[in-house]
């Protein structure tokens, strides 16, 4: 990947380049949900991933303003400021790199980063009213794997808390909850971790499909029917607390949609400082299932060669 493009980028749009999270556009989506989740991104763009198909992607759930970049030091160098809308409908010459900035935000301040390499802590303490004990949290982040590049939904949390570790991971982030006070309960408790998540509102599963198809899915209070839906959209992972008895049924829906499932209780009994335990949640967690690849048949007549165990 070519980042002296990103920085010859940023040099024409008059913008420092150290901030910008570099990315490359062969991997369409995950380049998407990298511009989803920070606030400067330098895509260098692949065939058939260019301004448009960025735009696309993006507007109108995540607006943004877009800096084309042609044929840079070239005879015919070309810097556009467009907005997604104008960015589909435009006739582009080959550009080399799209400058996506989220500019509704103010200037990051003391203490902020545009991509930290990593956050300083997981399963931080300090959530109100959180759902999950922090130990427990550290387990279900570990689960769902999140990175920059990666979409993670969190539905049901009530708190935030899921969506907001993920954010400080590097991946986007939606938080789902089913009214307005949940909702404002989640953007106060990602403002406290000063990291960027989209909030919806809406009832489950019927809110799901208006949200773009994430990588990993956290959800509270697990029902079979809602576990269905989202199993049907999910790419990769899945993590859910559920009622002990309904963990069986979930997993033989998450079976039923091809995830290789595991379930545990998880109970937190803190010993210093001696405090109330929090309490016990069963977790099921899953992850789309590989199939074996398909090995050749041995040609007739020859003996098939054995490998001798190690």
């Amino acid at each position: 990947m070519d980042g002296s493009l990103a920085v010859r980028a940023c040099a024409r749009a008059g913008l420092p380049w150290e901030d910008a999270l570099i990315v490359s556009a062969h991997e369409l989506r995950r380049a998407v949900n990298a511009c989803r989740a920070h606030p400067k991104v330098a895509v260098l763009t692949a065939p058939g991933a260019g301004p448009a198909e960025l735009a696309r992607a993006l507007f109108p759930q995540t607006p943004r303003t877009f800096v084309v970049c042609e044929d840079l030091d070239g005879p015919d160098e070309r810097v556009v400021r467009v907005r997604p809308a104008e960015a589909t409908t435009r006739p582009w010459n080959a550009p080399q790199v799209v400058l996506v900035l989220d500019e509704r935000r103010p200037p990051d301040g003391p203490g902020w980063t545009a991509h930290p390499p990593g956050p300083d802590g997981w399963a931080l303490d300090g959530f109100d009213g959180a759902a999950l004990a922090p130990e427990t949290r550290a387990f279900v982040l570990a689960r769902l794997g999140p990175r920059t590049g990666d979409l993670v939904w969190d539905l049901g949390s009530g708190d935030g808390s899921v969506a907001a570790e993920c954010a400080r991971f590097g991946a986007a982030a939606i938080a789902v909850g089913p009214d307005a006070a949940s909702c404002a309960r989640i953007r106060a408790a990602v403002r406290a971790r000063r990291v960027r998540v989209a909030v919806s509102r809406g009832a489950l599963p019927s809110v799901l499909g208006h949200l773009p198809d994430p990588d990993a899915i956290f959800l509270a209070g697990a029902e079979p029917a809602t576990v269905r839906a989202c199993a049907a959209r999910t790419l990769d992972r899945f993590v859910a607390t559920a009622d002990e008895s309904r963990v069986p049924e979930i997993a033989d829906v998450l079976a039923e949609a091809g995830f290789a499932a595991r379930a545990a209780a998880f109970g937190v009994t803190p010993l210093v400082p001696a405090r109330a335990p929090h309490p016990p949640a069963a977790l099921v967690w899953a992850r789309r299932a590989v199939p074996e690849p398909v090995r050749p048949a041995p040609a007739p007549g020859r003996p098939v060669e054995r490998t001798p165990p190690l």
